[in-house]
């Protein structure tokens, strides 16, 4: 038993070692679509993974303009946020209602009424589970922003 350990131990620290533990493919598939804003860093607008697809948080910039609608009403950004969203999904085939979890940052809370009424034009049946959370302030001043986790069919 205590070889099996060493074995094992000794594998784990040349994996480590010369990287290739981590370098292991997992299937990981970028999602990529001009229709909303480009990745603006070292991310992606999207990742799927079999069939599991996380969405990077999506702000209010309009994807032909590539102008951030900052002075835009809630009720605006929200729309537009979601309308990116939906364009990275198309992109990775796969729809709105695959989506099972968003997670929505506002900068001010009290705006989330106004969200919500938004929000629940997107999701009719069975909408995901949501977390939201107040924020002191997002990237190019938006009013919110919103990430989310889909299954694909």
């Amino acid at each position: 038993m205590a070889k099996y350990w060493a074995s094992l131990f000794a594998a784990l620290v040349i994996g480590v070692l010369t990287g290739s533990i981590w370098a292991q493919d997992i299937g990981k598939q970028v999602i990529s679509t001009p229709n909303a804003p480009s990745a603006v860093g070292p991310y992606s607008q999207a990742i799927r993974v079999g069939q599991t697809v996380y969405l990077a948080g999506q702000i209010a910039i309009d994807p032909n303009t590539k102008q951030p609608m900052s002075s835009a009403t809630i009720e605006e950004q929200t729309r537009r946020v979601l309308d990116n969203i939906s364009a990275v999904l198309a992109a990775g085939r796969v729809r709105m209602a695959n989506i099972v979890s968003t997670t929505v940052y506002l900068t001010d809370v009290n705006d989330f009424g106004k969200m919500n009424e938004v929000y629940a034009t997107y999701f009719k049946d069975a909408p995901p589970a949501r977390t939201t959370v107040g924020v002191a302030r997002l990237p190019r001043d938006m009013k919110i922003e919103i990430s989310a986790i889909a299954v694909a069919p």
